[in-house]
């Protein structure tokens, strides 16, 4: 039987992906205690980047929360990973960083990482409230659009 995270991805209609293996010199989590800390994560799909580019330039702020979401399931994938497979062993999520590769001009950073917010608070409920820092940055790995980072209270 599918335990109750599970049964909320299927009801929103989500399979997650596997998790992507770092890129360079680090690990995708590290557990201290009962504190997971996730790498970031960038929006990648079947291998790729699927969002790259700058928001207020070449990307919409509707395409930026597309871009966090995807984020926000990888990061979704590594957690997952980490707890040898049980999502319900999430107490909760304490902080989601987001970085949103955008010009100096843009002050939409807030509403592209919504995308994310918006997921995790969908598939935990109360326990998907979290705190968060949203920056803006020149560039990212790849020319991803967005990296989605995340703190999360295990059992």
């Amino acid at each position: 039987m599918a335990g109750r995270i599970e049964a909320k991805l299927q009801e929103l209609g989500i399979t997650l992906p596997a998790a992507v293996a770092p890129v360079a010199n680090y690990v995708g989590t590290v557990r201290t205690g009962n504190l997971l800390v996730v790498s970031g994560q960038i929006p990648l799909k079947d291998g790729k980047v699927a969002f790259t580019g700058k928001l207020g330039e070449s990307v919409s702020v509707e395409v930026g929360q597309q871009s966090t979401r995807l984020c926000a399931l990888n990061v979704l994938a590594q957690v997952k990973a980490a707890l040898g497979g049980d999502l319900d062993r999430v107490v909760r999520f304490v902080r989601l960083g987001g970085f949103i590769a955008a010009p100096a001009s843009f002050t939409q950073h807030a509403n592209v990482m919504n995308g994310a917010s918006d997921l995790i608070v969908a598939v935990f409920g109360e326990a998907g409230k979290h705190t968060r820092t949203t920056i803006g940055v020149p560039s990212l790995p790849l020319d991803s659009a967005t990296e989605v980072e995340a703190l999360v209270e295990v059992s």
